[in-house]
């Protein structure tokens, strides 16, 4: 099975594909879609929507995964996270995907085994997880931990 992890963004969305086999995980490809920062918000998102529609058509997951919104204390960028996310599920609904929402700390708690887990941890593990992948950055990092916390929670639901 294959599963696009998403960690969406309005100026940097990560994404990553892995391959799920039972308990083995494997790394197929990840990426980072960035947009202007000068740019009205509508073009952002429709950037946001058409790169990600590209991924997939690109890699042809089973499935997507996504972390669940979370609110920052400026609403601004609690609205504008919303709207990238909203730009990237629609992605992933046109290309027939079903998505499963992860929260923040259960993704780090899958992947690292503590829900409080720093991104350098999380970035250490997933060398251990995915031997020789070449991550393209942090955000791309971030997808792939959904990708990983979604295929280790639907292996194991007792993980949940």
């Amino acid at each position: 099975m294959l599963i696009l992890g998403l960690d969406p963004s309005l100026t940097c969305t990560g994404w990553g594909v892995i391959r799920s086999e039972g308990s083995r995980i494997s790394h197929i490809a990840n990426g980072e879609v960035k947009t202007d920062p000068k740019a009205p918000i509508a073009e952002r998102l429709h950037h946001l929507h058409d790169a990600i529609r590209a991924v997939i058509g690109a890699h042809a997951p089973d499935r997507a995964a996504a972390e669940e919104v979370f609110a920052n204390k400026n609403p601004q960028t609690t609205l504008k996270l919303a709207q990238a996310r909203g730009a990237v599920l629609a992605a992933c609904a046109a290309g027939g995907l079903s998505v499963n929402e992860h929260a923040a700390r259960l993704v780090k708690k899958s992947v690292v085994g503590t829900g409080g887990a720093e991104k350098t941890q999380i970035q250490a593990m997933l060398k251990v997880l995915l031997p020789g992948a070449q991550i393209a950055g942090a955000d791309a990092a971030d997808a792939l931990a959904v990708a990983i916390a979604d295929a280790h929670l639907s292996y194991s639901p007792t993980a949940r």
